[in-house]
C-alpha cells in the first residue's frame, strides 16, 4: 500500500538541490510525480507529489527533516482526494501597469466569481519603450459552469483601464 506525499522545499539557490531531494525520494521508493520548482529572489522553492509505500514513509520523512541542516527546509504533509470542480478550463494572460495590489484584486475578483485558480504564474518588467514597470501574469483556471471567457475578460479588464486579457486558444 502507498500514500501520496505532498513534499515543500524552501532553500537559498544553489545547484544540487533538487537532485538531494530526488536521492531521497528514489533511497526510499519514492515515486516523485508532479512538481512545480522555481528560483524566486535567491531562494528556490518547490512542491512535489510524492507516491511512497507506506513501510518507507516514516524513514522518509526522516530523511527529508535531515537536510535541515544543508539549509534545505521541508515540509511534507499527506496529499488531498481530487475534488472535481465542474466548469471550463482556461489559460489567459494578464498584462497592465504594475501597482501594489494588483495580484490581491485579480484573485479578488476569481473568488467572488467562483473561479478556481489550477495555476498562476506572475512577474514585473520594464516596458520596452517608456522603461515603467509591467506587471504580467499568466493563469489556469476553471471557470465555472454559466461564465464564459468572455465574462471573466470583462470582469477582470474592468479592474484598470490599462489592464489586457488575452485568453489562449483552447
Amino acid at each position: 500500500m502507498n500514500n501520496q506525499l505532498v513534499i515543500s522545499i524552501l532553500t537559498d539557490d544553489r545547484p544540487g538541490v533538487v537532485e538531494q531531494v530526488a536521492a531521497i525520494i528514489t533511497n526510499h521508493q519514492g515515486n516523485w510525480l508532479e512538481s512545480a520548482l522555481s528560483r524566486l529572489g535567491g531562494k528556490f522553492a518547490g512542491i512535489i507529489l510524492v507516491d511512497i509505500p507506506v513501510d518507507q514513509q516514516g524513514a522518509l520523512e526522516a530523511a527529508l527533516a535531515g537536510l535541515a541542516s544543508k539549509g534545505i527546509r521541508v515540509s511534507v504533509d499527506h496529499a488531498g482526494s481530487a475534488t472535481a470542480i465542474g466548469g471550463e478550463q482556461a489559460d489567459f494572460d494578464v498584462i497592465g501597469n504594475d501597482r501594489q495590489g494588483i495580484v490581491g484584486e485579480i484573485s479578488h475578483v476569481l473568488a467572488r466569481h467562483n473561479v478556481s485558480v489550477d495555476e498562476l504564474y506572475t512577474n514585473t518588467e520594464n516596458a520596452p519603450m517608456s522603461g515603467e514597470l509591467l506587471f504580467k501574469a499568466s493563469a489556469r483556471v476553471i471557470i465555472p459552469k454559466g461564465m464564459s471567457r468572455e465574462d471573466l475578460q470583462e470582469i477582470l479588464e474592468q479592474l484598470s483601464s490599462d489592464l489586457v486579457v488575452e485568453f489562449k486558444e483552447a
